[in-house]
């Protein structure tokens, strides 16, 4: 009886002694997992952007007078050389030598405006024959393989650009003759007081576009120079984007830009055209002051696609600063330094890799990251399951189970 109750006590004691070991075996980690893939990386600078007219033009009294009441209104379309305000002249009875003079003086200034737009529609002209000539050279070095296409697809946005220079330069032209008739005008009706003035003096459009502000709608005595209403082509328009200088310098002119949360089903595609040479202060929501440039991006999708936008209308923007295809991507959140530097400088970045249901710290090489992934140039190979946010215990070698979604 009593041997039998010592293996009934020694079978309760290994029991117990059982128990208590598993109880305080250490269990393995519950983490979450991904798979590495291969495919295309792109990194981009993401910001909040407006819409600008390219140019837009104000109409203004060129003389005293009594304005009479504009039936445009905001959005009507206007053709150039339109009459767009009517303006009854309101001549002083008495005319010295200094207002003859003034109005001599601005007839001069507007023909000298003249000369000045067709020296710059001269310039236009040779910047554009110089830009074919670029395009042509390097579309034949292209053939031949000693240029890259970016240097071709360069070459043409130069020739499109010196192309919209000159259509600037031939509107501008445009509008300073309009404003030597009007200056001419002028100066026969202060040249000639005793005739009796005009019924009316009419006010033209100098571009084709709508009208964007109506600044005196109703009948008023108006003075001289006082801006009457606004035109605009809002087919013509581009993106500001004001970015951070740092950011700014990967924003080269030619990068691709993908136009978002702008209204319409699809997003848009566009080109950086130019960042602007002169930065700005600015203070962020967070009372912060930033430095900041303004870069402007070119719509290059159909215009039928976004005739609906408008002036000043908000929308974002996805700037491309790098491309690489067959790139090993992991969730961003999967990367983190190495606790301790790395005898190989470029493997300052580590995963953890599970393998037989342990985690492998794994030194890798990270080439880039955006939003969501990080691309990887060494390190790890496509398929690898990898730990997403490791918790900061995890140890090399430890136990892991793959939490169940």
């Amino acid at each position: 009886m009593k041997t039998k109750t010592w293996i009934l006590a020694a079978a309760g004691v290994v029991g117990i002694t059982a128990l208590l070991a598993w109880s305080f075996a250490p269990r393995p980690t519950e983490v979450e997992a991904a798979v590495a893939t291969r495919g295309r990386f792109e990194a981009t600078i993401d910001e909040d952007a407006k819409t600008r007219l390219r140019d837009r033009y104000t109409v203004s009294a060129p003389l005293a007078g009594v304005l009479s009441r504009i039936t445009l209104r905001e959005g009507d379309a206007v053709e150039a050389g339109a009459v767009v305000a009517v303006l009854m002249p309101a001549l002083a009875p008495m005319v010295d030598e200094r207002t003859l003079r003034e109005q001599q003086v601005r007839v001069e200034i507007a023909e000298a405006q003249v000369q000045h737009v067709g020296a710059r529609i001269e310039r236009a002209r040779v910047a554009l024959l110089q830009a074919n000539n670029d395009v042509l050279r390097t579309e034949q070095l292209a053939r031949q393989g000693f240029v890259s296409p970016t240097k071709l697809e360069t070459d043409r946005l130069a020739t499109l650009a010196a192309q919209k220079e000159l259509d600037a330069a031939n509107a501008e032209r445009r509008i300073a003759l309009h404003e030597v008739e009007q200056a001419r005008t002028a100066l026969m009706t202060v040249r000639s007081p005793e005739r009796r003035p005009p019924r009316s003096f009419e006010l033209r459009a100098p571009v084709a576009g709508r009208v964007l502000r109506v600044a005196q709608a109703s009948e008023t005595a108006v003075g001289l120079g006082v801006p009457l209403l606004e035109i605009g082509d809002t087919q013509a328009l581009e993106i500001v984007a004001e970015l951070l200088t740092a950011d700014a310098l990967q924003a080269k002119p030619g990068r691709r830009v993908q136009i978002e949360r702008w209204g319409g089903d699809a997003a848009l595609e566009g080109r950086v055209r130019l960042v602007e040479p002169a930065a700005f202060t600015k203070i962020s929501a967070l009372g912060v002051e930033e430095q900041r440039v303004k870069v402007l991006i070119d719509i290059v999708s159909p215009a039928e696609q976004w005739r609906d936008l408008g002036d000043a209308y908000r929308v974002g923007v996805r700037i491309q600063t790098l491309a690489v295809d067959d790139a090993v991507k992991v969730p961003v959140s999967a990367v983190f330094p190495l606790p301790q530097r790395s005898a190989d400088l470029s493997m300052r970045m580590a995963v953890f890799t599970i393998v037989d249901g342990r985690a492998h710290l794994t030194p890798v090489d990270l080439g880039s990251r955006n939003g969501t992934e990080a691309w990887l140039r060494a390190g790890l190979s496509a398929d690898s399951a990898v730990i997403v946010y490791p918790p900061a215990n995890l140890k090399d070698g430890a136990r892991v189970k793959i939490r169940s979604v």
